[in-house]
């Protein structure tokens, strides 16, 4: 399962590029239900994820590069390009600070995980998140995409 909270920014921390990075590309083979298929640095992925926008189910299953470039070229949509910077924030938290390169260039999103429902429903943000947007559809990387 998972859960998670999703968030605009008010301002990008100054010491962002700082932290540990991941570089992710990713596709959708299809949105109902979602079906991806991720790029995290020299890691690749199949997901698939369940209905819902703060928790749902999602399953990471492995794949090799050569399964994950046959199935980039049966990508429906555009390819989502970003890094993920990983910033600790209070509570034992961390901010997945995703900043996009395409398709929606500069874009700046930033994602917390949690443990329960009740600890996301729980959850302050820091002052320097904005407009919580986990139930904006807009906002899903599938929508983004050009799929939904």
């Amino acid at each position: 399962m998972e859960i998670e909270r999703k968030f605009l920014l008010n301002t990008i921390p100054t010491d962002l590029y700082d932290y540990p990075c991941h570089t992710i590309e990713q596709g959708y083979l299809c949105t109902n239900p979602v079906v991806r298929i991720r790029k995290e640095d020299d890691t690749y992925y199949l997901t698939y994820k369940g209905k819902g926008k703060m928790a749902r189910e999602e399953y990471n299953l492995p794949l090799t590069a050569e399964s994950y470039a046959h199935l980039r070229e049966k990508i429906d949509g555009r390819l989502i390009t970003k890094v993920r910077y990983l910033v600790p924030i209070h509570d034992d938290f961390t901010a997945e600070v995703d900043v996009f390169s395409s398709p929606q260039p500069g874009l700046h999103l930033a994602e917390v995980e949690f443990t329960s429902i009740e600890a996301a429903n729980a959850f302050v943000p820091p002052e320097w998140f904005g407009e919580d947007v986990t139930e904006d559809g807009r906002y899903h990387n599938s929508f983004m995409s050009g799929l939904k």
